[in-house]
């Protein structure tokens, strides 16, 4: 009689603990998509904080370029609101945005070869293309944080999961058609 309720408890444990594994191994593959999307949003407030210093850099040489400055601002207020929130379409489309409005400030740039020479603009267009690296491999992670979480909740076991651990798919991030290369800078 013993034995039999020792199997059962056995089972029951077994049960449990498969339980338990497959609810942590959900939630911690959510938990890493979201901390991949954070380090997207790093890149992209580096990007937005590293604007105002190009665009006062630019303004001293093209005061009549108001337009431009004006939607870079815009540009970087977008990229802003979208990091802020959770939606991955609306960071893409505001990040496609800010790459719009930088290629209009490297046009500029080429109207006026003193600041093509300029220490501060040079540094600052650096620092820009580390941050567009850094960006890209930001990207690259969280989409591969994503793939994981997203073959977890598909497949058997770990889908049967998905309920209790309040875990569901998340969009890959994908740049805008015509987006998926950072502006190049000609001088």
């Amino acid at each position: 009689m013993i034995i039999p309720l020792v199997i059962v408890l056995v089972l029951i444990l077994g049960l449990v603990a498969f339980g338990v594994t497959g609810f942590n191994r959900l939630r911690t593959a959510d938990i890493g998509a979201q901390e991949a999307l954070g380090g997207v949003d790093v890149q992209l407030t580096r990007r937005a904080d590293l604007i105002p210093n190009l665009v006062e850099t630019v303004k001293g040489y093209a005061e009549h370029e108001k337009g431009l400055l004006e939607s870079v601002t815009a540009a970087r207020t977008g990229l802003q609101q979208a990091a802020a929130g959770s939606d991955v379409a609306a960071r893409a489309a505001a990040e496609a945005a800010m790459q719009a409005a930088m290629v209009r400030v490297n046009a500029v740039a080429e109207a006026y070869p003193d600041l093509k020479a300029n220490t501060n603009f040079l540094e600052l267009q650096r620092q820009l293309s580390d941050t567009e690296g850094q960006l890209s491999f930001a990207r690259q992670f969280y989409n591969d944080a994503v793939a994981t979480l997203n073959k977890l909740t598909q497949t058997i076991p770990w889908m049967f999961f998905v309920g209790i651990a309040g875990v569901k798919p998340r969009p890959f991030y994908e740049a805008p058609a015509g987006q998926q290369e950072p502006p190049k800078v000609q001088f």
